[in-house]
């Protein structure tokens, strides 16, 4: 039934591009218009041809990832415009009438002149822009030669900006059938740079910090004449004497002068800062007093702010919430400092973190009477005290469908010291697939957490202010789940002790001396025990996640990320994560009274991603993953680790063309009775090596398309009989790395990206025969997997 699903599917696209191509886009074209095919850039060799090409007032048609051209014309077979015209015409005069029969009543009047609008909003929308096959295309790009001439314009002017000031720029089109390729031609000619940089300061305080920042310059004798660099150094110049104490300091007070006079192709670049006015010098500021509005916003008529000092800042409120001493370590303006515009912006992104006010900000005034001094108000707004989030809602998980209800309540400011306090509560019924079997089963989820956030170190020293400014929190956390199947009950008490600090807005560090995790199986059916039991003769270690265990650890979380929720920026994202457990359990494994298995182990895993942006919502993503688990010594005779801390490959955010964890280890493959192929069983390793590329691209709106390829693997540590070719080698591991490839469609909301991935296999060194599966592509289960998800899977 697939491959025949398959055959229709291949004769439908071909019945597609007969139709799309037996209709030339120049027949789209009235007279005497030409269709603009293609722009070659030619002779650039030092400059920044990309750039250039942004520079283009005109483009031809998007022919990757989708042939934008072709479906317009596609759409434009079935696209009548007299007819749409005709019905939009009617559908006016009957409303026409209807209104005029309405009158007077200009109820009813707005009520069909909203209809009326409703109505035609959608056939003035395909009058003006095409049906709906045609605006998911691009009509066709007529050539303009006057906006060629605006491109030689553009391009001469950024590469003069460049440093290219003896640059020439000429542009040529030649058409046939109807079709332009235009060919822009750059002699580049030998670039301008920098010979010589001085400066002239008529203030000697001025002079001292330039000079003092030397080594930070963006400005270097040899480089290259930049303006979008010097533009840059004159915004670094500001942030600098800002953040020294110059309060009034503007760009606008800075200029820089070229000189192109002296040597060939060379420039003497000369930095000017002016004075205020004549005889006036920069005045530098000193913070006078702090004064920290606690309660900005509230208003009680009759009653006045109490003022409480501490450090010498001014905390006000009409009734004093907050503990002192924690609002204190937060602040960055202090009084006798000189003003800074970093200390400014760090105060209001610490009080920011604390999670406990609605809003704040930092204003200065300047005493009357007074020169060289500034008074400073903190003024932040608190936020509700009690936040809670209520969810009833079902979901259909392997086509069971389960309701759930969720329950959470954030308790800001317990103590009075900014502490956050996070209860939990999660019940429902959800379908899962087996771990031991492809078929479906509904459970019973019980959950329950609570976290307490302090926002400092809970240390038994006195921590330095210094460390502040890297918005240090503890956080305590403690988490409970029961699940019951039919097979068995299981429940998980995990607590966990962790550290939280951040170096920059971007980067992100997370220490974990202490997580206990507790785990119990209990109502084991005995026919689940009998799986079991053929688990661990198969050499599989799902078994040992129903055993009573105990696993301590200590790990490190690092995460760099720039990028934004929706993932719209141009962006890096590096995690690096590291654990040992089970160090300790010399110290009681061996009492009476213990009856739990421990097991030590080290984990190591490294997730590298990049964002590389060509326009708003065109995107190349690619991704790295690698990791290795083992155990530290034997346990019960074998080296064995916790199944949580085993590897697995296949799934919505790994490799998308195998369904989840049933990828490997290495070559091996699961057989039943017959010598078929299964995929029963989940396939966990001790090492992974994974990665994707995917090309994320517009389609239509708030439609987002996606190209990707994933690959990878994982394997094991140490030879297992019971599963030959699992074992990794440095000989062997290539030829052991699967490949998928597939498509994608994003749904993207804002607040919310629905995704559907379609992926195939396309190299499968688990495969039973011929391993490269596209010549026996079919739309089955153990070809190609539909994965639907929320979110980027990276």
């Amino acid at each position: 039934m697939p491959q025949r699903a398959f055959s229709n599917v291949k004769v439908a696209a071909l019945l597609v591009l007969l139709v799309a191509g037996s209709c030339s886009p120049i027949k789209l074209l009235a007279p005497r218009q030409n269709l603009l095919s293609r722009i070659k850039l030619e002779g650039v060799r030092q400059a920044d041809a990309e750039r250039i090409q942004e520079l283009y007032q005109q483009e031809p048609n998007t022919t990757f990832p989708l042939p934008k051209l072709a479906i317009y014309q596609l759409g434009h077979t079935f696209y009548n415009p007299e007819r749409i015209q005709s019905r939009l015409q009617r559908i006016r005069t009957s409303y026409a009438q209807q209104i005029q029969a309405a009158r007077p009543d200009s109820a009813k009047v707005g009520k069909l002149l909203v209809k009326r609008d409703k109505r035609t909003r959608r056939l003035r929308l395909a009058l003006d822009k095409g049906n709906a096959i045609m605006r998911l295309g691009e009509p066709p790009v007529i050539y303009d030669s006057t906006l060629t001439d605006r491109t030689v314009e553009q391009i001469s002017t950024f590469l003069r900006s460049k440093g290219f000031f003896r640059s020439k720029v000429t542009a040529t089109d030649t058409v046939k059938d109807r079709r332009v390729t235009v060919t822009i031609n750059v002699v580049e000619n030998t670039p301008f740079t920098y010979s010589r940089l001085s400066y002239s300061f008529p203030d000697t305080a001025v002079a001292q910090v330039v000079r003092g920042s030397q080594a930070t310059s963006l400005l270097h004798e040899g480089d290259r004449y930049d303006e979008e660099v010097i533009g840059q150094e004159r915004a670094r110049l500001e942030t600098l004497f800002k953040n020294a104490g110059y309060f009034d300091f503007r760009q606008q007070y800075i200029s820089l002068e070229a000189d192109t006079s002296y040597a060939p192709a060379t420039v003497r670049l000369r930095t000017f800062i002016a004075e205020p006015d004549s005889g006036i010098r920069h005045q530098v500021y000193t913070i006078r007093q702090v004064n920290f509005i606690t309660d900005a916003g509230q208003v009680r008529f009759g009653a006045q702010r109490d003022t409480l000092v501490l450090d010498s800042v001014h905390y006000l409120a009409y009734e004093h919430r907050f503990r002192l001493r924690t609002l204190d370590r937060k602040l960055t303006v202090r009084p006798g400092q000189r003003y800074s515009q970093a200390n400014t912006m760090l105060t209001q992104r610490q009080l920011a973190n604390l999670d406990v006010f609605r809003f704040n900000n930092v204003s200065y005034a300047k005493p009357d009477s007074t020169v060289g001094l500034l008074d400073a108000y903190i003024n932040a707004s608190p936020t509700k005290r009690l936040q809670e989030t209520t969810e009833l809602g079902g979901t259909v998980v392997q086509n069971l469908p389960g309701p759930f209800f969720n329950f959470r309540l954030k308790v800001r400011n317990v103590f009075g010291g900014a502490e956050i306090l996070e209860f939990g509560v999660r019940t429902g019924f959800e379908g899962q697939i087996k771990r031991t079997q492809e078929a479906s089963e509904l459970t019973t989820q019980l959950g329950a957490n609570a976290s307490l956030v302090l926002p400092m170190f809970l240390v038994p020293w006195r921590t330095d202010r210094f460390l502040t400014r890297y918005n240090p929190k503890t956080r305590l956390s403690t988490t409970y789940t029961y699940v019951k199947r039919q097979e068995y009950t299981r429940t998980n008490l995990e607590a966990t002790y962790d550290y939280v600090w951040q170096q920059s807005p971007y980067k992100q560090y997370v220490l974990t001396p202490m997580n206990l995790s507790l785990v119990r199986a209990s109502n084991i059916s005995d026919a689940f025990q009998s799986t079991l039991d053929k688990l661990a003769l198969q050499g599989s270690p799902l078994y040992r996640s129903f055993d009573s265990l105990f696993i301590p650890s200590m790990n490190l979380t690092s995460l760099y990320n720039s990028n934004d929720f929706n993932q719209t920026r141009d962006a890096r994202y590096l995690r690096m994560f590291a654990e040992v457990g089970g160090l300790s359990r010399d110290l009681y494994r061996n009492l009476p009274w213990f009856n739990l298995k421990v097991y030590n182990f080290a984990k190591v895993n490294a997730d590298w991603r990049r964002y590389q942006k060509f326009s708003p919502r065109t995107f190349l993503v690619y991704r790295l993953n690698a990791g290795v688990a083992s155990a530290l010594s034997r346990t019960g005779g074998a080296y064995t680790i916790p199944y949580d801390k085993y590897f697995f490959a296949g799934g919505a955010s790994s490799l998308r063309a195998w369904r989840p964890r049933r990828l490997g280890p290495g070559s091996h493959t699961e057989v039943n009775s017959d010598g078929e192929q299964v995929f029963d069983l989940e396939q966990p390793g001790e090492i992974l090596l994974e990665g994707n590329v995917e090309y994320r691209f517009p389609v239509y709106s708030f439609i987002n398309g996606a190209l990707f390829t994933d690959f990878g693997n994982v394997w094991l540590l140490h030879d297992d009989p019971k599963k030959p070719g699992g074992q990794f080698a440095p000989t062997t591991f290539l030829r052991q790395v699967a490949v998928g490839s597939g498509i994608g469609i994003r749904f993207d909301f804002t607040f919310l990206i629905l995704r559907l991935d379609v992926a195939t296999k396309v190299y499968d060194p688990t495969a039973l025969g011929n391993k490269f599966r596209l010549g026996s592509f079919n739309l089955g289960t153990n070809q190609t997997a539909f994965n639907l998800g929320i979110g980027y899977p990276f």
